[in-house]
């Protein structure tokens, strides 16, 4: 079991260990991470140069203009220039010190009913001296209501991840992730990006890391582009139309791509919008990635996981991972990001669990508050029909329980409900199990029953246990 340490201990050791010599760039919320290293001592020994280019103007002259103050592009362009001087002016040490640059850019707030602190921090750096340089980049929520907490709790967070780069990235475990939260508590950040780059750090998967933040409670969701990159929600999801469905894509199937398909059809013939503004998204909660089913229990299967969003990517589209059990916390979610028209597909089989008032028992507000915050002007569920050999099921032929009929009647007839259009034609019943079985039995059907993309890989990378 790993001992935490202090972050006073972990800068100390950095310093004496004489190893790395860098610089320190922050910009918003003080010099918090450098002051660490000048108050554990020895920091001579690493730190070459401390800054702070607070003032918008002088920040531009620095790295010049960019089209946001905290973004990811203005802490790239910090860490180019910073390590360019480094290497520049220190020449005589590049042979005996591994050069790093650290650099962070922090927008702070006070006395918010919603705290809307964040920033973006990151660390250039080598692991040997005259070797090549890597990267690892984080976006940060600071969840503290005081501005004096949050920078404490950026100051730690620093540190934390310039001990990470210099002493747990070589074995690319995971469970590194944890350090992250080294004198600090997950009250008091959420990490909704990580990206490690470079020579050194190729063995670190990404996706895995980044679903490691999602087990870890240090983040409730995470997203990832159409080519498997991870990716900023904020700066993704931004003034975006959102069309989503939720599953469990074990594989994804026809009719999953079917029912995307209708529903982007229906959403662009509801909206003035353009289709090129629309961001497709296939979403899994962390119960459907465990072997029991369970968000707080069971293993994820890591091949398993990489397997669904190597298939679903295939497809172009984006793949988030989600610890929203919930529909209106997954909303709730979506609104911190965009404001535009956002979707969510849905099979009409998920309307009796939707409206069951016991799966808001532990809500001290109940159902009636669940699903105001699940609806809004901009946002409806889109419902594909449920159909066996007895019935098929719509939102029109749903009957809810009795005591909330008349909430269902309310979003029903203003349209924050709405059945999926043209779907007569789409084998709803077809479901990611079935592919599974017949891919265990050996059964050449499943081919069919999965696009062709999806076909490929399975077969080329032996995916979902397929043996060939």
């Amino acid at each position: 079991m790993k001992v935490e340490q202090t972050t006073r201990n972990k800068a100390l050791a950095i310093n004496k260990s004489a190893n790395f010599y860098g610089s320190f760039a922050e910009i918003g919320a003080g010099q918090e991470v450098a002051r660490h290293f000048f108050q554990a001592g020895f920091a001579s020994q690493t730190v070459a140069k401390s800054m702070s280019a607070y003032d918008k103007t002088f920040s531009d002259a620095i790295y010049g203009k960019g089209s946001r103050f905290v973004s990811e592009e203005r802490l790239i362009k910090m860490l180019n220039h910073e390590y360019e001087l480094l290497e520049e002016r220190l020449s005589e040490k590049k042979q005996s010190v591994c050069f790093f640059s650290y650099a962070n850019t922090v927008a702070t707030s006070s006395h918010e009913e919603v705290p809307s602190c964040h920033g973006w921090m990151g660390i250039r750096f080598q692991k040997r001296p005259g070797g090549p340089t890597n990267d690892l980049l984080i976006h940060v929520r600071m969840l503290d209501r005081l501005r004096l907490q949050q920078q404490e709790a950026l100051g730690a967070l620093g540190v934390n991840l310039i001990y990470i780069a210099f002493h747990y990235v070589d074995t690319g475990n995971p469970e590194l992730i944890t350090s992250f939260l080294d004198n600090l508590t997950t009250d008091r950040i959420e990490i909704n990006f990580i990206r490690f780059s470079g020579p050194d750090v190729e063995h670190i998967d990404n996706r895995l890391m980044s679903l490691e933040l999602v087990k870890q409670d240090l983040t409730r969701a995470i997203l990832f582009s159409p080519n498997g990159e991870s990716l900023s929600m904020a700066d993704s999801l931004y003034k975006k139309n959102i069309l989503l469905q939720r599953g469990r894509f074990r594989p994804v199937t026809l009719t999953n791509v079917k029912i995307i398909e209708k529903g982007m059809a229906q959403m662009l013939k509801n909206f003035a919008i353009n289709k090129d503004d629309i961001v497709v998204i296939m979403e899994m909660t962390m119960s459907h990635l465990t072997d029991s089913g369970d968000n707080n229990s069971g293993n994820i299967d890591k091949k398993d996981f990489l397997d669904r969003v190597d298939t679903l990517c295939a497809l172009g589209n984006y793949v988030m991972v989600s610890n929203f059990p919930l529909f209106w916390q997954l909303r709730y979610e979506l609104r911190r990001f965009s404001d535009k028209q956002c979707c969510m597909v849905i099979g009409a089989y998920t309307l009796p669990g939707l409206f069951d008032k016991n799966l808001y028992a532990k809500s001290p507000w109940g159902i009636l508050s669940a699903l105001g915050h699940l609806f809004d002007e901009s946002f409806r569920l889109y419902v594909y029909p449920y159909k066996t050999e007895k019935e098929c099921m719509t939102a029109k032929t749903f009957s809810p329980p009795e005591e909330i009929a008349n909430i269902y009647k309310h979003v029903l007839e203003n349209k924050f409900i709405v059945d999926i259009e043209n779907c007569d034609d789409i084998d709803t019943s077809l479901h990611s199990e079935i592919i599974q079985k017949l891919l265990s039995a050996d059964n050449p059907k499943w081919e069919s029953l999965v696009p062709e993309s999806t076909c490929r890989l399975i077969k080329t990378r032996k995916l979902f246990g397929y043996k060939g």
